[in-house]
């Protein structure tokens, strides 16, 4: 029985190497290779705080524009009622 050396070995790495990118291939699954381009959990959830940090003060500025609008709009009708002037 013959013993293997290292270069067998390598040979055998580079076979089953082989044929694990051809599974991988076949079956569409997802390599670390392919993740490392994606962010990190903290990289991913710090981000989203900072959107989300953006759209809560978003919808606080936008009730808060919206009753101004609704007080501009009560005053403008007042006053054109005192004038006699119609807003149509």
């Amino acid at each position: 029985m013959a013993t293997l050396d290292s270069d067998d070995l390598k040979a055998i790495d580079q076979i089953i190497e082989a044929k694990m990118d051809v599974v991988i291939e076949n079956r569409q699954l997802v390599t670390k290779e392919d993740l490392s381009h994606l962010p990190t959990k903290d990289d991913f959830y710090g981000k989203m705080d900072e959107v989300m940090g953006e759209l809560k003060a978003s919808r606080e500025e936008k009730s808060v524009l919206g009753h101004q609008v609704s007080d501009h709009e009560d005053r403008i009708e007042r006053i054109e009622s005192r004038v006699g002037v119609s807003s149509d």
